[in-house]
C-alpha cells in the first residue's frame, strides 16, 4: 500500500510564533515540518496527471485566497492551506459561474463534503454549494461517535458493523487521527448470568469484527461487581452485578467536517456556503434547455418542470443558486450534480422528477451536562425500551442521548421537547445513584437522521444502511447511512458519479488523504508544553486547540502572536479570541451562529448557550467581515432570540408545539423550512 497523502503538513513557515520556538521544539524539526508545508500535497504521479487540465485554475485561485489577508503587522503571514477566506468564498463563486465542472456537489454535510474531496483527489474539476453552513445540520449534532453501532449486531446487520468499524479504524490511525479519541465504555449488568452471556457476545463478535480490518482497539474485559463500582462510583450501587468494558471512539464532528471541507479545497475543489440551490439545469436531448422547481426561500412552488415519470431524454446539466449573502442569482454547469443534502434529498429530486430514493428524518436528542455530575472514569451504554441510550465523556462534560422518533417538521431547527428531555433523564436516572435533573443541563442539541424510507412507522427499525442512484440522468443521490462511513458512502456516489464523465478517471484514494491537521500528529500530539511555553498560553488551552485543529494550531498561535490581546478567553468557554478570528479568516464562518454553533461549541457546553460570548464574538466577526455596527446587532438580536427560542421548546409538551416556539427565532440566513 502507498503512503497516506499529506495535505498541509507541517509548521507555518512565516514569522516564528514566538522568539524562542527554536530551543522549545528542535531546530531539526522545524526545519523538516517547515519545508513540509512549502511542498503542500504529496502527489501521486496518476494524480498529478488528473490534475494537469485544471492546474493553472487551482494554483491562482489558491494563491490569491490564501495570501488576500494581510496580518495587522510589518510582517506577511505563511499561506494557509485550505483556507476558506471570503476572497476565495468570491473567487468560487465566479469558479462555479464560469467554468465547465466535472461534478457539483449539493449538500456541506460530512457526505457531501466527503464526495468533493473524493472527487478533487482524483483530479476532477469539483464544486460545492450548501444553503447554510458547513455542518449546519446534522453533522455537528450528532453523538459524536465512530462507532459500528453495537446495537446493530442484534438485527444482524453484520456487514454494516464491520464496515464501520474498518472505518474508525482507518479515521482514527491514518486519515483523522488528531479529531478522534478513543473512549471506553461499560456495559452495566443487573443479572449476573444470562446478561453477561447475552452483552458478552455481542461485544464479543463486536472486536472480532474490528479484527477484521486495520488498527483495531483493545479487546473488552469482564469486570466484577466491586471492579464496576470502583470505575463508576456514580452507578446506583443496589442493582450492579458487575459489566463489561470495551473500546470506541469518538471525534468532533463539526470541525471533523470542516477538516474534509478544506483539504477538499486544498486539493482544488470550490466550497460555497450560503448558496441555496433554487433549481436545477435541465436539458433535453435536442439540446434545448429548461429549469426546474423553484424554492424562493419562503414557499416552495413549481414552475416550468413537473413529470410523474422519468424521461430517458432528459440530463441534469447543472444548478441555479441564490448567493444569499449577496441574494444573487448564479448558473453552475456540472457532467453530474450529486445530491447529498440528508433530510432534503427529496426537494432535490422534486426539481427533476420522482425518485427511487426517499428518506424520513428521524430526531435524536442529546443533553450536555457538567462532567461531575456523574462519577464514572468510563461512558456508559443502557439498554432502554426502544434503543440505547448513550453517557459519553465529551471533555469537561457528558453527552447523554439518543431518542430515535420521527420528526416531520422544520428540518434546519429540529427542536427537542420536554417529552423528549423527561424520556433521557428517566433512562439515565434508573441507572445512577445521583439523579440528574434539569438544573444540571448545560446544553441540548438534536440531530435528525436521513434515513431510508421503508413502510415501517417506527424509526429504530429502519436500515442505517446507505444507497445511491441516478433518478435521472446527470442527478446522483446518495441517501441513509452513518456518521462513521461517510468516506464509503462518498467514494460510492462519486463512482456512480464518474461513470457518465466520458473520460477515464482514477479510482478513490481517500483513504490515502490525510485531513489537514493530522500529518505527523504522532509527533505533534506531545507537544502541548513545548507549544504553551513558547505562546504563551495556558496548557489546556493549547492541548484543546490540538486536539481540534492538529498541527495548524500553528495557523491560530501565529494570530494570537502577531496580536497577542486575541490570546484572551472568550466568556463563557475554554475558547480564545484568536479563534473566532481563525474562524473568519481561514474556515468559512460568516455568521454569529457559525462559529459559537459549530468553529466552537459555546452553544452546548455553556449554560447560557453562548449568551455571555456573543457580543465579544460578533465584534471580532464584525472587524474580520466589515460589519456596521447595525449588522453586528443584528446578528447578536437573533442569536439571543434563537437561544430563548430553543428553550421555550425544550419546556414544550410535545414535537408540535415545540416546533413552533423554535420558529419565533429567525433563521440567520433568512431562509424557512416548509
Amino acid at each position: 500500500m502507498s503512503a497516506p497523502r499529506s495535505a498541509g503538513k507541517g509548521l507555518a513557515t512565516g514569522p516564528a510564533i514566538c522568539s524562542d520556538i527554536g530551543s522549545a521544539i528542535p531546530s531539526q524539526i522545524v526545519a523538516k515540518l517547515s519545508a513540509s508545508a512549502n511542498r503542500g500535497v504529496i502527489l501521486t504521479a496518476a494524480y498529478a496527471g488528473s490534475m494537469e487540465a485544471h492546474t493553472a485554475h487551482t494554483a491562482h485561485t489558491a494563491h490569491t485566497a490564501h495570501t488576500a489577508h494581510t496580518s495587522r503587522s510589518q510582517a506577511s503571514p505563511a499561506p494557509v492551506p485550505g483556507s476558506l477566506s471570503p476572497k476565495r468564498r468570491e473567487l468560487d463563486i465566479e469558479r462555479l459561474t464560469n467554468e465547465q465542472l466535472d461534478i457539483l456537489v449539493i449538500g456541506g454535510g460530512v457526505t457531501g463534503v466527503g464526495c468533493a474531496l473524493d472527487a478533487a483527489a482524483r483530479g476532477l474539476r469539483v464544486g460545492l454549494v450548501e444553503q447554510r453552513d458547513l455542518a449546519s445540520g446534522t453533522s455537528s449534532r450528532s453523538s459524536k461517535l465512530l462507532h459500528g453501532g453495537l446495537r446493530y449486531l442484534e438485527s444482524r446487520d453484520f456487514a454494516l458493523v464491520r464496515e464501520a468499524l474498518h472505518e474508525r479504524g482507518l479515521l482514527a490511525k491514518t486519515v483523522s487521527p488528531h479529531l478522534v479519541r478513543t473512549v471506553s465504555f461499560m456495559i452495566p449488568l443487573t443479572n449476573r448470568f444470562w446478561q453477561r452471556i447475552y452483552f458478552g457476545a455481542g461485544v464479543l463478535l463486536y472486536d472480532l469484527l474490528a479484527r477484521t480490518g486495520r488498527h483495531p482497539l483493545a479487546f473488552h474485559r469482564h469486570l466484577r461487581r466491586r471492579a464496576t463500582l470502583e470505575l463508576a462510583p456514580g452507578l446506583k450501587q443496589s442493582s450492579i452485578r458487575g459489566a463489561i468494558i470495551y473500546q470506541d471512539a469518538q471525534i468532533d464532528d463539526a470541525r471533523h467536517t470542516l477538516a474534509i471541507a478544506r483539504t477538499a479545497c486544498h486539493h482544488g475543489a470550490s466550497i460555497v456556503t450560503s448558496a441555496r440551490v433554487t433549481g436545477l439545469l435541465i436539458e433535453q436531448h435536442n439540446g434545448t434547455e429548461h429549469k426546474s422547481t423553484e424554492h424562493n426561500g419562503t414557499e416552495h412552488k413549481s414552475t416550468e418542470h413537473k413529470s410523474t415519470e422519468h424521461n430517458s431524454t432528459e440530463t441534469v446539466v447543472g444548478a441555479r443558486f441564490r448567493d444569499l449573502e449577496t441574494d444573487t442569482e448564479y448558473e453552475c454547469r456540472a457532467t453530474k450534480v450529486i445530491n447529498a443534502t440528508g433530510v432534503w434529498l427529496d426537494d432535490i429530486h422534486d426539481m427533476a422528477c420522482p425518485a427511487s430514493l426517499s428518506v424520513r428524518a428521524a430526531k435524536g436528542v442529546h443533553l450536555v451536562v457538567r462532567r461531575d455530575c456523574i462519577d464514572s472514569e468510563s461512558g456508559i451504554v443502557l439498554r432502554t425500551p426502544r434503543s440505547v441510550l448513550f453517557l459519553i465523556p465529551w471533555g469537561d462534560h457528558w453527552l447523554i442521548g439518543t431518542t430515535d422518533t420521527e420528526w416531520d417538521h422544520d428540518r434546519a431547527h429540529p427542536a427537542a421537547s420536554s417529552a423528549d428531555i423527561d424520556y433521557i433523564l428517566e433512562h439515565a436516572n434508573a441507572a445512577l445513584e445521583r439523579p440528574l435533573t434539569r438544573a444540571d443541563i448545560l446544553g441540548v442539541y438534536v440531530g435528525l437522521r436521513p434515513l431510508l424510507d421503508a413502510s415501517d412507522d417506527d424509526t429504530t427499525k429502519l436500515s442505517r444502511e446507505h444507497a445511491v442512484a441516478e433518478p435521472i440522468k446527470g442527478l446522483v443521490s446518495i441517501a441513509g447511512g452513518k456518521y462513521t462511513t461517510y468516506r464509503v458512502m462518498a467514494a460510492d456516489a462519486v463512482n456512480a458519479a464518474v461513470a457518465g464523465l466520458g473520460k477515464p478517471v482514477p479510482p478513490s484514494v481517500s483513504h490515502e488523504v490525510v485531513l489537514l491537521g493530522s500529518d505527523e500528529w504522532e509527533h505533534w500530539s506531545q507537544q502541548a508544553d513545548e507549544l504553551a511555553c513558547c505562546s504563551g498560553l495556558d496548557r489546556d488551552i493549547v492541548e484543546r486547540l490540538l486536539w481540534r485543529h492538529g498541527n495548524r494550531i500553528v495557523d491560530v498561535l501565529e494570530i494570537a502572536e502577531h496580536e497577542p490581546a486575541l490570546g484572551a478567553r472568550i466568556p463563557g468557554g475554554a475558547y480564545i479570541a484568536a479563534e473566532v478570528v481563525h474562524a473568519v479568516r481561514h474556515e468559512g464562518a460568516l455568521h454569529l451562529d457559525d462559529v459559537l454553533a459549530r468553529r466552537l461549541r459555546i452553544s452546548i457546553e455553556d449554560e447560557q448557550r453562548g449568551n455571555l460570548a456573543a457580543q465579544s464574538v460578533a465584534s471580532l466577526m464584525a472587524r474580520e467581515l466589515h460589519w456596521s455596527d447595525q449588522r453586528k446587532d443584528e446578528e447578536v438580536r437573533r442569536w439571543y432570540e434563537r437561544v430563548e427560542a430553543e428553550r421555550a421548546a425544550n419546556a414544550a409538551p410535545d414535537d408540535s408545539t415545540a416546533d413552533s416556539l423554535r420558529r419565533r427565532a429567525a433563521d440567520t440566513r433568512g431562509l424557512t423550512d416548509t
